[in-house]
Parts: structure tokens; sequence; C-alpha cells
């Protein structure tokens, strides 16, 4: 069957640009160390999953305006609202220096790669996997959490941590959570998310969330039978932030509706054993 390999790219970069031990400076003094992790981890990544289709997918400059319905910043003005701004960073603390030469990297690689447009990187990526998913095997690489309620027999998230690394499926995420992954997106709402600034229901933690959904099923049905819910100070939370979970729901439920950029058969893919080196060499940073 074949397999689709998508690259939450900014989470990568990320990930590799703080994670290194050191600012690493090329033989022309130019800092290196996120582009050199990043390709690094991706080429780890392919021999990993041995994917015969790769995507890599990075956040666009622009704000998600891909219908108002669907604008998180409409819906919620603190959402994401405790991201850094990169634009106020030295240019060498910042990720986004190395995002150029990641590009040729990516290039010289023959991996294709786009910003997604006036929507967010979650979205394209959600639009893959639902609409790819049911047909081939798709790997999601990300530490992005919202991405386990994508997960089903054939969609599975990579976590990478070097020999440490963990994919998550259906089996990992009712080990962890206690739920099944299409409820994830409505436990998250319950619990909030601190990484995306979003405020879930008071008294309402991991192992309560689980709870209250294995005894009513989905958010609708909690809020329809609040009442009956017998901790009283987890009733009255859940009764106090109704509305607030409504709108965390739509936050963070990923869908199909955002347009793709490449169809599968323009990202075929095929490992010809290539190195970190050759590749930094190829784009003149060895």
């Amino acid at each position: 069957m074949p397999k689709l390999l998508i690259i939450d790219g900014h989470n990568l970069l990320f990930q590799m640009f703080f994670g290194m031990p050191s600012r690493i400076i090329n033989k022309d003094g130019k800092a290196i160390q996120g582009t050199l992790g990043f390709v690094g981890a991706l080429l780890k990544i392919i021999r990993l999953t041995e994917p015969t289709h790769i995507v890599a997918l990075f956040d666009g400059e622009k704000p998600n305006k891909f219908g108002l319905e669907n604008d998180r910043a409409e819906l919620n003005a603190e959402y994401k609202a405790n991201r850094t701004d990169y634009s106020a960073v030295a240019e060498e603390d910042s990720p986004f220096s190395q995002l150029p030469d990641v590009y040729a990297a990516l290039d010289f690689m023959k991996i294709r790669h786009t910003e997604a447009a006036e929507l967010e990187t979650d979205d394209v990526i959600a639009s893959y996997a639902i609409k790819y998913g049911t047909k081939i095997q798709i790997v999601i690489a990300s530490f992005d959490s919202d991405f386990f309620q994508l997960i089903n027999d054939n969609v599975t998230v990579l976590r990478y941590r070097g020999d440490k690394t963990v994919i998550c499926d259906c089996e990992y995420i009712r080990n962890k959570v206690g739920i099944a992954p299409n409820q994830y997106a409505d436990f998250k709402s319950l619990t909030g998310d601190s990484s995306d600034n979003i405020k879930g229901a008071d008294k309402v933690g991991p192992k309560t969330a689980a709870q209250l959904i294995g005894q009513f099923g989905m958010l609708n049905n909690i809020l329809e039978n609040a009442e009956q819910i017998s901790k009283l100070s987890v009733r009255e939370s859940i009764k106090k932030n109704t509305e607030r979970l409504k709108v965390n729901v739509r936050l963070i439920k990923l869908d199909d509706k955002a347009p793709l950029p490449f169809t599968a058969d323009e990202l075929q893919y095929k490992y010809d054993g290539i190195t970190t080196n050759k590749v930094l060499a190829g784009i003149g940073l060895r």
C-alpha cells in the first residue's frame, strides 16, 4: 500500500533549532543548526517510515482567513496569543532565519513543500489525512497533539525523538488518555490546550474528561446532559463554561475543507540513500 509522509515543517524546524545542544556555525560563519537538525531528522524519519510519497507543509505569513466561520482568531481573540513574536527577536535567535536553507534542502532532495496560504498548516494536513486516509497509509510527523483526532487504522502520528521516536496509533491514544482518537477534539476542548492558549472547563482534567466522554459520549451530549453529572463541582463547571466549550471544539476540530496544494501523484518519492552531509554540501552549507 502507498504511504504518504506529511512533515509539519515549522514543528520539526522549531524542535531542531531549539533542541540542538549549541549554535552551529559553518566554515563561512553561517548558523546552520536548525537546517542541519531538520535534514538529519527528516532523513531518519524517511528511513524509519519508508514512504512512497512525501510533502512538507509550513505555516504562511498571512493570518487564517479560510472562511470567517473557521477563522480561529475571530472565534477566540486569545487563540495562540501566547506565541512568541519572532519579528521582534534577534535574527540569530529565530528559527525563521534558517527557513530559506531548509527550503533549499527540500528542493535539493526533490521533496515537495509549500506554505499554507491564508489558513493553518493543521488544516491542510487534516485535508490530506481525511481525503487520502481511506486509500493509502498516512504518517504525520509532528508533536502537535491536535493530529491525534485524525488517527485511524491508516493514519498515524510520528513524534520524532531520535532513538525514542514514538508512532502513535489507535492503541496509543486509548492507552494514553482512555478514549478513541475521534473523541480527541472533544477531550481537548474539555481540558484546554495551553500551547494554543485555549482554556478548558475548571475542575476538568484529563482523567475527568475521559470519564465524561466514556459516560456520555461526544461533547454535545455531555453539554445536553450536564445535570446528570454526579460530581457537583464538575457539573457546575460544565454548565458555567458551556459556551466556551462550544467555541473550543470549533477551534480544535479539524476537517477536510482546506484545498490541497499537491495531488498524491505529485508527491511521489524514492529514497536514494542521500546523507545529511551531501544535502548540506549540495546547497552550499558545507
